[in-house]
């Protein structure tokens, strides 16, 4: 019985941290394990009060309560931040007992602990990383109040520019652009929302793969998943900043790239498109630069793709297939934006361009769309703008004066 009990001392001296104190506090016994992770040697130790290895830290209360515990001859338990020889700080999970004589008073005092600092540190870290994540949420929260704040401003400038374009024509004309203006902007926040739930739900993935990761004491996949996290975010920033440079109105004409013109209208779509499962097929001269308003360019290439997305949508999934293309053509520059819809009836293309003409639905069309379109191609870019169908669906072809 004594070498089995022998052999038990054996196994707990030395997978946790012993120590032993008499009545006073006063250490009478350590093992191995105290001593390496308190940095001092037993010699050090033995004799000595155990508040040797006390945190300064930790409230006097804490001890008092401690005390008061055990000298009611009951059984303490904590998790206890200390201080090393070093001065550095670690954590054990601390089971204190007194050991009662035959008479039932206390002999001495024997705690048994095992080293959690690592789980502690790792606590600490996800909360300041939680905290961190929170304020990029607070700034990204008030970006947003900013840019709306500011698209708000650049609405009422853009209506100031419509309405003095407008005079030069007819106020019939200037009504309509106006109205097809209105319509691009609430399409385009309806986008913004298709676009933001992807990331939002794989944010809600982080955080949750995040917290097992932390529950496992994994830390280097806690901050990889914290650094996912603020990518994902920032995707989200970006959409609201693409959403802005949208509607920036432009003073005068300017120098720009086709490409960025495509890229910006299927940057605004890539949520709607990518709802409706559509397949998007890019062939586009980077190097082609023409000179007009950039941003109305940009609405009507948007425009003729939104068009083409709603056709599609009675497709199966699987075939619905749309097609960009740009070339330079002599002194122009032809966009080509196909769909494979099935095409336009025979007895109506011709007529499509024409104000308020629309084959969808009085409830999700307004007529409007390939008009604003015709108006800028023609107004703004001094270019043409035409419709055919290809065998599979519309060829929308739109030639620019480079």
């Amino acid at each position: 019985m004594g070498r089995e009990l022998n052999q038990y001392k054996r196994a707990i001296e030395q997978s946790n941290i012993v120590s032993k104190t008499d009545i006073d506090g006063i250490i009478t016994f350590v093992n191995d394990e105290f001593c390496k992770i308190s940095g001092y040697s037993k010699e050090e130790l033995i004799g000595k009060n155990h508040n040797i290895v006390r945190h300064p830290d930790v409230p006097k209360s804490d001890f008092k309560l401690l005390w008061d515990t055990i000298l009611g001859k009951n059984t303490f338990k904590t998790t206890a931040k200390n201080m090393s020889k070093n001065g550095s700080t670690f954590y054990v999970n601390t089971t204190i007992a007194p050991i009662l004589d035959e008479n039932g008073d206390i002999k001495e005092f024997i705690a048994i602990r095992y080293d959690v600092t690592s789980n502690v540190m790792l606590t600490e870290a996800l909360k300041d990383k939680e905290e961190e994540l929170s304020l990029l949420n607070s700034m990204l929260e008030k970006r947003i109040q900013d840019q709306t704040k500011k698209l708000r401003t650049l609405n009422q400038n853009l209506e100031k520019r419509i309405a003095e374009e407008a005079e030069k024509n007819r106020e019939k004309d200037r009504m309509m652009f106006q109205q097809a203006r209105l319509a691009a902007m609430g399409e385009t926040i309806g986008n913004i929302a298709h676009q933001w739930r992807q990331p939002l739900s794989e944010l809600g993935i982080v955080i949750f793969t995040m917290k097992k990761y932390f529950l496992d004491g994994n830390k280097k996949e806690v901050q990889k998943q914290y650094s996912h996290a603020k990518e994902v975010i920032a995707r989200m920033s970006k959409t609201i900043e693409d959403f802005r440079n949208f509607f920036n109105p432009v003073k005068g004409k300017d120098n720009f790239f086709v490409k960025d013109t495509i890229d910006e209208a299927l940057s605004i779509l890539e949520g709607s498109l990518s709802k409706a499962a559509i397949d998007i097929k890019a062939a586009i001269d980077k190097d082609i630069m023409v000179h007009g308003y950039k941003n109305e360019l940009s609405q009507a290439i948007l425009n003729i793709i939104s068009n083409a997305k709603d056709a599609l949508l009675d497709k199966p999934v699987g075939e619905r297939e749309l097609s960009i293309s740009s070339k330079r053509e002599n002194d122009f520059v032809s966009i080509i934006i196909a769909d494979n819809a099935g095409g336009i009836d025979n007895e109506v293309i011709d007529k499509i361009f024409e104000p308020y003409f629309t084959t969808k639905h009085a409830s999700s069309g307004t007529g409007l769309g390939l008009y604003i379109v015709k108006m800028i191609i023609e107004n703004s870019m001094n270019g043409t703008v035409c419709v055919k169908n290809n065998g599979t669906g519309a060829d929308f072809i739109i030639k620019i004066p480079i």
